[in-house]
């Protein structure tokens, strides 16, 4: 039965960014279709573990502040999460920061810190992830883009650079690993309600403009992406590979 492909029972998930917002929207998607779920984040996850739990699934808090992550402990994340919960199913590249200044002032340190936390750690954490499912004999790997990986934004150069850049890694993975039962693909989220976008919505003349621009005619929650999480991480997207899978009110068909 096809709603059975959209189970994920004996499924470990491991999700970055996991404390809030989007990454702790998936982190529970995932469990509520019956994944054990391993957390990164900076801060606290308790919120999210208490959510996991409530619908019987196990999860593992993995403190890492990706902002200043070696390669060396991204790997140590995959073993982690291997040791404590018996495998590695699905990783949910979700964490993301952004910062803004004007392009004729953006500051190198801002540019560096938006790169290593939206691009590089997602980059090296797949990688990790991906030598632990080449052994088992596949997995899902998932990145959370943005409109943005389309579009260059007002204000934030390095963010919408680093979330071109993620779908680049994405089809170019998805690429070398699709032969290896591998899924990497991306889920490209339009203007959500987070703490990250708390000021923009909250912005008198930004907020409007953004709100006339959805066809749908309201900003997203996190609520919105468990659909897409789910099914990416299931066995319904078998023969997806390098999709990108916009959430997004239908903000970029305008």
């Amino acid at each position: 039965m096809i709603l059975d492909k959209f189970c994920l029972n004996g499924k470990v998930a491991l999700v970055t960014g996991a404390s809030r917002g989007l990454g702790q929207g998936v982190a529970v998607a995932l469990a509520e279709a019956g994944a054990d779920i391993a957390t990164v984040s900076r801060g606290s996850c308790e919120e999210t573990a208490r959510q996991v739990h409530a619908v019987g699934r196990r999860s593992l808090h993995l403190p890492c502040d990706l902002a200043a992550a070696s390669v060396a402990q991204l790997q140590q994340l995959v073993r982690d999460t291997v040791e404590a919960l018996g495998g590695l199913d699905v990783l949910v590249n979700a964490a993301g920061i952004n910062v803004r200044h004007p392009a004729l002032e953006y500051p190198e340190a801002d540019w560096d810190l938006l790169m290593q936390v939206n691009l590089k750690a997602a980059m090296f954490l797949a990688q990790a992830a991906a030598r632990h499912m080449v052994s088992v004999g596949g997995g899902k790997i998932i990145n959370i883009a943005s409109a943005l990986s389309f579009q260059g934004g007002i204000l934030c150069p390095p963010y919408a650079a680093s979330k071109h850049g993620i779908l680049g890694i994405t089809r170019a993975l998805a690429n070398e690993w699709a032969s290896k039962n591998i899924n990497v693909n991306a889920i490209a989220p339009g203007y959500m309600l987070t703490d990250m976008t708390m000021p923009l919505a909250k912005d008198p003349v930004r907020a409007p403009a953004v709100m006339a621009r959805i066809p749908a005619g309201r900003w997203g929650t996190p609520e919105d992406l468990k659909g897409a999480a789910v099914f990416l991480a299931s066995d319904a997207s078998a023969y997806c590979h390098a999709t990108v899978l916009a959430v997004d009110g239908a903000w970029l068909s305008r």
